[in-house]
């Protein structure tokens, strides 16, 4: 692939993000002055209104919206990876659904211990991660079976999550935000666990791309260029695990976006990982925040939460999606 085309790729992703960043922070249900909230830090009027916005709403809500979109993308690259499967993606195959649970049950059960939140969506997400991989690896399912398989456990998932609310109602803040994904309420103490996590995570993947790429030929050519797929598959399902999870229990169940952004990376750079990945990161950080903005001023003073915008725009890609692998060849 030309050189020159991936950097501008690449630097043209960049910019829009940059721009993106600059709107959010400058534009909302109600708009700030930066200016004077810059003022207001340096004179130390921590009662200004600019600056209480910018500090405890903007920076937080764009910290969350692209780390969140960074981690969602490039779990669904993962996902897709590992189950050679370009239609899975962590809430297709309920991986957001069994984070969700686990910040649910957390929530309940510890409700002043804010730092398991994280701890327990991941593992909420690994095991339903981990479930969804064996079943696929025992039946030899074809891949459209492995995706209703997924959309099954995410029903159970969601009436388990109904049954846990019901019975402890106060265990999350605006849970209607949560189930289907805003990030209105972001609550900073979990940024500050979740975020260098999925840091972390990030520059393992980045670090294994070319292993990713190796086990995407196949297992039996993976063997036998000296490959222990077992434990390479593990490490990108962990990988893949504690993203999503990270990303749900800040942002909620956030749909889709491991499942377009991949695609549209993919469109521009191909299938190498060295690549995919970054770029994805990327355009997942852009695809949450303009989602957000948008979902911000479309009908301030009033909000709708980034996740009615995000699952309305993936359903229709998905249905478009499973049409257009349908048209090209049969999984099943």
């Amino acid at each position: 692939m030309n050189k020159n085309k991936i950097t501008l790729y690449f630097a043209a992703g960049i910019l829009l993000l940059a721009v993106t960043l600059i709107l959010s922070l400058l534009l909302g249900s109600t708009d700030i002055s930066i200016a004077k909230a810059l003022s207001a830090l340096a004179d130390g009027n921590t009662d200004d209104g600019n600056l209480r916005i910018f500090l405890y709403v903007r920076i937080p809500r764009i910290t969350a919206a692209v780390f969140a979109g960074v981690a969602l993308s490039v779990s669904g690259v993962l996902i897709q990876a590992v189950l050679a499967n370009p239609m899975a993606s962590p809430n297709i195959i309920g991986v957001n659904a069994g984070a969700g649970f686990a910040v649910i049950l957390a929530s309940s059960l510890l409700p002043n211990m804010l730092a398991f939140i994280p701890l327990a969506a991941f593992l909420g997400a690994v095991i339903t991660c981990l479930l969804i991989f064996v079943i696929a690896k025992k039946t030899c399912s074809g891949r459209m079976t492995i995706i209703l398989v997924g959309i099954a456990v995410t029903s159970i998932l969601n009436a388990a999550i109904s049954a846990v609310k019901t019975v402890f109602p106060n265990s999350v803040y605006n849970f209607t935000t949560f189930s289907v994904g805003g990030l209105g309420a972001v609550n900073i103490s979990v940024l500050r666990i979740a975020v260098p996590v999925i840091v972390f995570f990030l520059l393992l993947v980045l670090f294994l791309s070319k292993d990713m790429d190796i086990l995407c030929l196949g297992e039996e050519t993976a063997f036998g260029l000296g490959m222990r797929v077992s434990l390479y598959r593990f490490i990108f399902l962990i990988s893949a695990s504690a993203l999503a999870g990270c990303a749900v229990s800040f942002a909620g169940l956030l749909g889709f976006v491991g499942l377009v952004v991949p695609h549209i990376a993919r469109r521009f750079v191909g299938t190498g990982h060295r690549l995919l990945v970054p770029l994805s990161a990327i355009l997942g950080a852009e695809f949450v925040l303009l989602s957000d903005l948008f979902c911000r001023i479309i009908f301030r003073p009033y909000e709708i939460p980034v996740g009615i915008l995000l699952s309305f725009v993936g359903g229709i890609f998905f249905i478009f999606l499973i049409l257009m692998q349908r048209k090209g060849k049969h999984y099943d």
